[in-house]
């Protein structure tokens, strides 16, 4: 693959994560300051897996089979960035989840549109995608950033009359929003990730041309078939339900984290500036970089149950500093470094567990199959869940419990390991997997 391309596909990549790391973090935050109740969160928030789950049955091969998919790129974030601009000015729940449910159908599809892309132009896949891929991590990292300067007590830097450059910078930084103000502040993730997507559908147009592939819909239906049978295998089964379940914990994380940095010492919480706490939580995903440059050499170390079962363990012990050590700002902060290894030693793993164990032509629907659990139905548990958990049975009186709310996933987290360092047996060889192609089992596989 030439420079050129790779830069442009690396771009490509940063620009699309960029998207959804600009208004994911905070929304948990500002859906309850608009007055909805925890059901209309909760509608709002699995806007995004109901369009996983219809982007894995028919957007996404709806889209591949029939236009070119840089065309697909420019026109889904062009009407997707005008329904984000569209969240920042709406305060009603039907426009709002309207919108958000407009946004979600249009860009989720397009995650796996520029994995194609990107594939489609690479001469050695395996060698050329991670650091193609990793494009997307830095995406998310650069989205949390403007936001330093975004939600600042402008009011307070005034007041400050900071003389010179550097004074005014550090009085900047060292003023973020704070409560009612910050919450209503939020809605600016809305506006750049609006203005990103549009940038973002500018930009599909200089990416190299990729016609629609014409595949038969029967071999589809067939790999969604055979990749269910496997299901009946028992370490397979006990997979993906952990699969879910840590999908669950992951977006408990998302749920909860950013109200909880929020939140002053007297309400319990570390007390985060209002402009900090999306570069705070974009620590995860620099660590994330770090740990995926370490997991091959873990899975053959360990294995693959030991290096998932301490990405569970990951959730149990950020969530206990949580609860136990609420108003250790900087304990708190480089506890984010775990949400690198929860997702490199469980769901990286995973996908790449899938690659080795399962048929060659039924490999994309097994990935599908874990993606469901992944981005659809453990999310969408979460998003009914933990809205009703926070506002109605762990705060009373406007104050949040956050030990006993934190203490809930800490104890499903060890239930989980615990679950899989018991149940899950693969056997030591990819029995399941072509063997002409199949990955040797790193070390410790049983």
């Amino acid at each position: 693959m030439h420079s050129s391309t790779r830069l442009r596909l690396f771009g490509m990549m940063v620009l699309e994560f960029a998207i959804w790391g600009a208004w994911l973090p905070l929304i948990y935050t500002y859906l309850p300051s608009l007055g909805f109740s925890p059901l209309q969160q909760s509608w709002i928030l699995n806007a995004f897996p109901i369009a996983a789950i219809v982007g894995m049955f028919f957007s996404n091969q709806f889209a591949d089979r029939n236009f070119a998919a840089e065309r697909f790129l420019a026109f889904s974030h062009a009407v997707g960035g005008l329904a984000m601009l569209g969240l920042a000015l709406t305060r009603s729940f039907w426009p709002f989840f309207g919108l958000m449910l407009l946004h979600c159908l249009l860009y989720v599809p397009t995650i796996s549109i520029c994995n194609s892309i990107a594939f489609a132009h690479m001469r050695d896949p395996q060698r050329e995608f991670g650091p193609v891929r990793m494009g997307g991590t830095i995406g998310w990292i650069l989205a949390a950033w403007p936001f330093t300067f975004i939600l600042v007590d402008w009011d307070a830097v005034r007041a400050a009359t900071p003389e010179g450059w550097i004074e005014w910078l550090g009085t900047v930084l060292g003023h973020g929003l704070q409560g009612e103000a910050l919450f209503r502040s939020i809605r600016w993730t809305f506006v750049v990730a609006g203005l990103t997507s549009l940038l973002m559908a500018a930009y599909s147009l200089t990416l190299p041309h990729t016609p629609p592939r014409r595949t038969a819909e029967g071999l589809d239906r067939l790999a969604w078939l055979k990749a269910m049978r496997l299901l009946r295998r028992p370490y397979v089964l006990v997979l993906w339900i952990l699969t879910f379940v840590d999908a669950f914990l992951l977006y408990c994380y998302f749920n909860w984290t950013g109200a909880f940095l929020a939140a002053r010492p007297q309400e319990g919480g570390p007390g985060i500036p209002g402009n900090w706490i999306m570069p705070v939580m974009s620590i995860g995903q620099v660590m994330e970089i770090l740990t995926m440059l370490i997991l091959g050499a873990t899975l053959k170390r360990l294995g693959w149950r030991a290096t998932m079962t301490l990405g569970i363990l990951g959730h149990a012990a950020r969530f206990a500093v949580y609860a136990f050590f609420p108003q250790n700002q900087w304990f708190i902060i480089l506890v984010q470094m775990l949400h690198g290894v929860c997702y490199a030693f469980f769901f990286a793993t995973v996908y790449i567990f899938v690659d080795a164990y399962f048929p060659k032509d039924s490999r994309a629907s097994a990935q599908g199959l874990f993606n469901m659990m992944i981005f659809g139905f453990g999310n969408i548990a979460a998003n009914f869940v933990c809205p009703w958990l926070r506002q109605e049975v762990f705060t009373h009186d406007g104050v949040t419990d956050y030990r006993g709310l934190f203490l809930v996933p800490t104890v499903i987290s060890v239930l989980a390991a615990l679950a899989l360092a018991a149940l899950f047996r693969p056997p030591p060889q990819p029995e399941l997997a072509d063997q002409a192609t199949a990955s040797p089992a790193p070390a410790g596989a049983t």
